[in-house]
């Protein structure tokens, strides 16, 4: 409830109550059968008005509609009753008018209300007319005075209430708005981060763990042969990924750049994901060269590790699923015809096996294409989509397989100067 309206809920109780004290107090100074008769009255009125005040809905929100029949209509009627009740028996009683009107304004609202009010004037009116058996003007003009004090205070205190309540319920629906926001904020970031992570695990971890698995099948081939050299050294391989991935992992949680562009630049970089891809796991891997093609330029870190890890995933599945004898990556520089239109592109073209691309509408953990067509192919588009970029991939069954990332290097060097 707000704090006007029930400060004046509260002086309508004083004023009322010891107006009505006062004007029995006069009567029974006169020690007569009115006075007893007009004691009774008036316990009636306080009874009626007390069990209303405690009985009675009134709504908070002033915007309410009010002046129903039953129960609030029912209630000052009944008051004003007993109240012109106690007026014929003590006159004195008239000064309990001023109070009623402001309860029959705030309780019948402002469209009753004010009716509500010109009723109790007219009434004191005939009340003083009755008592005096003449009509003189203080008798007009002072009711219709305080009538109309009381309409206009209640109507402003209620303006100012509403207004107040309007503005709180503005306030509610912007910090209702911001939290809103503010956990869409949070569940978007959250969603970001995971598929973050997925992508760093996928083209990170996950293929480092699939190479280790196929250097032990390797070495576990030459056991079983004999061959206890060639076991140790796929052992040796396999120590190499496993502390490669742990370098990944660590880099992976802290978000820093990936091992191999830690120290050196992309190129340098993709030579030793070629060169750790060439000859693994049974000494058959493909040949892996790394080509490049136009006039390098310093890329920004999230360009290079998005193409990074790209070349990481397309050449785990030429390893994995390609069964090729040889894969060339190549990152080319392209300029621009303009200032602002520079490019970098990747391409990663091996004589595989090949796949139909259009059979892999689903993500699939293994099969043709591998990775690439599962979730790899869409690490790789989301990646290179949150540069601006593109990703394609051609292949046709026994005709190899060629997977080309593009990324314009304006945008990317604006996120990054963001």
């Amino acid at each position: 409830m707000p704090a006007a309206t029930r400060w004046l809920r509260r002086g309508l109780d004083v004023l009322l109550v010891g107006l009505l004290a006062l004007s029995l107090a006069v009567a029974l100074t006169s020690g007569t059968v009115r006075a007893v008769v007009a004691l009774g009255v008036g316990a009636a009125l306080l009874a009626l008005y007390v069990l209303g005040r405690r009985r009675l809905p009134l709504p908070d929100d002033v915007r309410a509609p009010r002046g129903a029949w039953w129960p609030a209509g029912a209630w000052v009627t009944g008051l004003v009753v007993l109240w012109v009740a106690l007026c014929l028996v003590s006159v004195t009683a008239v000064w309990v008018a001023f109070p009623l009107m402001f309860v029959a304004m705030h309780v019948l609202g402002p469209r009753r209300g004010p009716v509500a009010v010109a009723a109790v004037v007219l009434l004191v009116v005939a009340v003083m007319w009755a008592a005096t058996e003449s009509v003189a003007v203080p008798f007009v003009l002072g009711p219709a005075i305080g009538g109309a004090v009381a309409v206009v205070v209640v109507l402003a205190l209620e303006a100012v209430v509403r207004e107040s309540q309007e503005r709180q319920r503005t306030l509610d629906e912007l910090v209702r708005t911001r939290d809103e926001l503010a956990t869409s904020e949070r569940e978007r970031a959250v969603a970001g981060e995971r598929e973050r992570l997925a992508r760093e695990i996928h083209d990170t971890l996950a293929q480092g763990f699939s190479s280790a698995e196929l250097l032990l099948r390797a070495a576990r081939t030459a056991l079983d042969a004999g061959d206890v050299g060639t076991a140790r050294g796929y052992v040796e391989q396999t120590r190499e990924v496993a502390r490669h991935n742990l370098a990944e992992a660590r880099r992976v949680v802290r978000a820093l750049a990936p091992a191999d562009l830690a120290s050196s630049n992309l190129v340098d970089a993709l030579r030793r994901v070629a060169a750790r891809t060439s000859g693994r796991a049974t000494g058959a891997g493909p040949e892996v060269v790394v080509q490049v093609s136009g006039d390098p330029v310093p890329l920004p870190t999230d360009v290079e590790t998005a193409l990074l890890r790209v070349a990481q995933s397309a050449l785990a599945n030429v390893e994995r699923h390609a069964d090729a004898s040889r894969a060339a990556v190549t990152l080319s520089f392209l300029a621009g015809a303009a200032p602002g239109e520079e490019a970098v592109a990747l391409d990663v073209v091996d004589d595989g096996r090949g796949f139909d691309p259009d059979g892999l509408a689903e993500p699939a953990e293994d099969g043709p294409g591998g990775t690439v067509g599962g979730f790899g192919l869409v690490a790789m588009r989301a990646r290179l989509a949150e540069l601006g970029g593109t990703l394609s991939v051609e292949s046709a069954p026994g005709a190899g397989t060629a997977v080309a990332a593009w990324v314009p290097l304006a945008r990317a060097e604006d996120e990054e100067g963001r």
